[in-house]
């Protein structure tokens, strides 16, 4: 079983892609691959696993979609299909007709991840449908992401594949593709955040969804035809805030990041995300590149005491001067605060409108620390009445006292 699971994690989207360029529709491609994994669970134990595992799944899938094509015979000439090159279709004709023996199985995932961004999804749906298709995180898993239950995300993601009827299955020529992979960056890192900082329920962290949307941009990076400098920013972003996983959530408790044992981090993660960094340094600005580095600082830093806010400061100067943002003006008066004291924090946030609990929780924080309690309390009362995360209600609590 440990080997399915293995072929599930490294091969889902890309059987998956290949069989939607064949049958031309997601909705079936998902289904005949899910039962040829059901019916791998349940034959591999007894039979041991096939020399050829993704060619033993797609015979499996193939024939499934068959059947079920041939029993929706009528329906199906109604249901919109992809658009297909005719040249990929013939391709993964023959490579279902005969499965290659090897691991050369074609490698349509770019085209998969690209549909799942494509414009007609809202974003939220589309951090969904590619976690689902391209990663195959189950439908379970994808819904405690989200926050919502399993029948609500079922709906919503059938509702998102209904959109994809009739899209083109392709992948768009080089002066549109650089848009799409912004956009796949972005769903990218809202899956990330999401798993990261739940801004509602009861975990701190979900290092596992976290980890996903890492893989995701794993992902993309190995299939694009070329590099992109966001994309190895948006990366290093990642996998530096991924690397404090340990730390950030002791014994189910919030942990900010002055507090947090620094051993506990991933250091040999925070140093590949240092390497990717590096030869970026000197690119022009960039809204995920600035946050990498500002993480980098982090990264750096041997004790938090040691952080170099005016560096931070600039950075979110920087920030802010390419993408105007109360969240970004949030974080830099907070980096001011560490710089200046927290009157200048406090100051910097005159002007910011931010729905949610961070903003008061700042503002709670600052007012603290300037000896001044009772509207510490009510800024903190304030943070608590919006704050829908129970790891960080109860951090809230803690500090209004």
């Amino acid at each position: 079983m440990e080997r399915l699971e293995r072929v599930l994690r490294d091969e889902w989207g890309r059987l998956l892609a290949l069989l939607a360029a064949w049958c031309r529709r997601v909705d079936l491609a998902e289904d005949g691959l899910a039962d040829a994994f059901e019916a791998a669970a349940r034959t591999w134990p007894e039979t041991g696993a096939p020399a050829n595992p993704q060619g033993w799944l797609l015979t499996t899938a193939r024939r499934r979609i068959t059947d079920a094509l041939r029993t929706e015979a009528v329906a199906a000439r109604k249901v919109p299909l992809l658009e297909v090159e005719a040249s990929l279709q013939q391709q993964a004709q023959r490579m279902l007709a005969a499965p290659p023996e090897g691991e050369a199985v074609m490698d349509e995932r770019l085209r998969l991840v690209l549909l799942c961004a494509h414009p007609s999804l809202s974003r939220e749906a589309s951090a969904a449908l590619t976690l689902r298709l391209v990663l195959g995180v189950a439908t379970e898993d994808v819904a405690r992401l989200f926050l919502v239950p399993t029948a609500t995300m079922a709906a919503r993601l059938t509702r998102a594949r209904r959109r994809l009827a009739g899209a083109a299955f392709v992948v768009p020529p080089p002066g549109e593709l650089g848009a799409r992979v912004d956009a796949v960056a972005d769903v990218a890192y809202l899956a990330f955040t999401s798993g990261y900082a739940p801004g509602s329920g009861a975990d701190v962290l979900r290092a596992d969804v976290a980890g996903e949307a890492v893989r995701l941009v794993r992902v993309l990076r190995s299939v694009l035809p070329e590099r992109y400098d966001e994309l190895d920013a948006l990366l290093a972003l990642m996998v530096l805030q991924h690397a404090r996983r340990d730390a950030r959530a002791v014994d189910g408790r919030l942990v900010l990041l002055p507090d947090q044992d620094r051993t506990r981090w991933h250091h040999d993660e925070a140093l590949e995300a240092l390497d990717l960094l590096r030869p970026l340094v000197a690119a022009p600005p960039a809204p995920y590149l600035l946050q990498a580095l500002i993480a980098a600082e982090h990264a750096i830093a041997v004790t938090a005491g040691e952080t170099r806010w005016d560096r931070i400061v600039d950075r979110y100067d920087e920030l802010l001067a390419l993408r105007e943002s109360p969240v970004v003006r949030l974080n830099r008066a907070v980096a001011i605060a560490e710089r200046d004291g927290p009157a200048a924090g406090l100051a910097a946030l005159d002007g910011v409108a931010l729905p949610g609990h961070r903003l008061p929780a700042v503002r709670a924080e600052l007012l603290a620390r300037l000896g001044r309690p009772e509207e510490a309390r009510l800024a903190y009362d304030t943070a608590l009445a919006q704050c829908g995360n129970e790891a960080e209600a109860a951090h809230l609590r803690e500090r209004r006292g």
